[in-house]
Parts: C-alpha cells; structure tokens; sequence
C-alpha cells in the first residue's frame, strides 16, 4: 500500500480516513477540501449539522465522506465521537485537529464557564482524541496529525488574547513531544501556525468590524493556509508557518529581546483586538 495517505487514491488507503474537526467553515473547510482532492476519504465533525452536511455532499464527488457533529465543548463529546467512528467501522489514519474559536476581552470580562468551555475544546478535545486515536494512527505505518495552532503561539502573548496564545503555544508544545514520541512508529506530527487568515473565525468572535482594519498584507487565504499545512505534514515538518510575511516576522521576533517584543506587542494589542 502506498505509505502517503494524501497522494493515492488506492481502494486500500480509502479504507484509512482523515478526522476533520470543526471542518464546517474556515481553515477545516479548506483542509477537507485538500483532502478530498488528493483522494483521502473523510469524516467531518463540527457543531453544525447543516453546514457539515453541505459540505460533504460537495466533497463525496471526489471521496467517501462521513459526517457526524459533536460538540466539542462538552467533556463526553470526544469519546462519543470515537466510539461513533469505530462503530461505522471507519479506521481514522489522519487526524487534523482544528475545532476552534476565540473569546475576545480581557480575562475578567468573561465568567468562568465561557473560559471552561473554551479550555475544553482548545484543549481537552484535542488531548483526548489523539490519546483515543493514537493507537489506530500508529497502527497504521504512516499515520498524519496536523494540529491547527496560531502564530499567536509563536510570539509574546497580547493583551486580550490571555487565553487563546496560551492554548495555541500548548498545541505547539504538544505537537513537537508527540512527534519525538511517534517518529519510530511513521506518525509525522505538524502544528501548523497561521496569521490572520479569511474565514468566519472573527465573525463567530464579532471582532470581523475591527479586524478589517489590518492591511491587506497581514491576511491569509485559507485554502493556501491549507495547503501549507498539508504539504508540511507530509514532508515531517514540526511547526509551519505559512506565508512570507509571518516567516519574517517570526524570525524577526526570535531575534529581538523578549522584552521589546512584549512591549511592542502592548502597544498594538488594541489596533487588533477587543481588551475590554
């Protein structure tokens, strides 16, 4: 069998599927439509059963397609969604964690439970389904898992963003244990780090009216996002940052003292983000 599950279209790689999460819109979208154009079948989960139906109804020209939503918020979510996956029969070879959303505000603004439910699915789920998942992607011979962080991860925190950088620094950590870890059994692990990216992340967040500010250099497409992380993955690329523009940043940024970066960061933190 062909060991590169995104390049072959073989009745024996379609039986080892790709888990999509929060694949209804944005970066996930664009990653399952990769996907499918490489000929890797696909099971979609988001919280949206109609955008995800959609969805699969346009990809299953291409590959076989499951949807099943979940909700990653609440903690039984991730093992019903295995036992679900196992239950169909479908043996998951790539996984590609992406559920996501931001809370926008400064820490206080937010009760508890709207911190709680965001540490769970930018988390919890993420640990857990690749700890439930691991052992198919390992038996595998050439498993994916493509962590979908943030270049958020890669510099200082900002003020109003006290949670989100730090959950995307863990999956960046998280990826670069797991792949030491994985090497021998032929798991390749990415965590893939975009800029601003189109998508209805900043709608979800109602920061779109500020974000529109950025300058036009300062955005990513998704599908290129996309690819960027895929083609990493395969090639055993620990971290990606797609685009230019945030490669030199984040040389940039590794260059300059901790401190100036942080102030640097102080200062425009407002421009971009909602403080509260």
């Amino acid at each position: 069998m062909d060991s590169d599950p995104d390049s072959t279209t073989s009745n024996a790689t379609r039986n080892h599927w790709a888990l999509v999460t929060g694949a209804s819109s944005g970066i996930g979208a664009a990653i399952a439509h990769e996907y499918a154009r490489r000929g890797v079948p696909l099971v979609l989960t988001a919280r949206r059963e109609d955008k995800l139906s959609l969805l699969a109804a346009e990809l299953r020209q291409q590959v076989p397609v499951e949807v099943i939503p979940a909700d990653l918020a609440d903690p039984r979510a991730p093992a019903e969604l295995v036992a679900e996956i196992q239950r169909r029969g479908l043996s998951i070879r790539v996984l590609v964690n992406n559920a996501g959303y931001g809370v926008p505000g400064r820490y206080l603004t937010k009760d508890w439970a709207t911190h709680a439910g965001f540490l769970q699915v930018m988390v919890g789920a993420v640990s857990e389904l690749t700890w439930r998942l691991l052992p198919a992607i390992r038996a595998s011979g050439s498993g994916r898992i493509l962590n979908v962080a943030s270049f958020a991860a890669l510099v200082p925190g900002a003020d109003g963003q006290t949670l989100y950088a730090a959950v995307k620094a863990y999956m960046v950590k998280f990826s670069e244990s797991l792949a030491l870890e994985n090497r021998a059994h032929g798991v390749k692990v990415t965590a893939l780090c975009p800029g601003f990216t189109y998508s209805e992340f900043h709608d979800v967040t109602g920061t779109r009216q500020m974000m529109a500010k950025l300058p036009k250099w300062a955005w990513l497409d998704a599908d290129a996002v996309a690819m960027a992380g895929i083609d990493g993955n395969q090639r055993g690329r620990v971290i990606v940052v797609p685009g230019g523009v945030y490669k030199l940043l984040r040389f940039v940024t590794k260059h300059l003292p901790d401190r100036l970066v942080l102030d640097l960061m102080g200062r425009n933190s407002g421009r971009i983000r909602k403080t509260g």
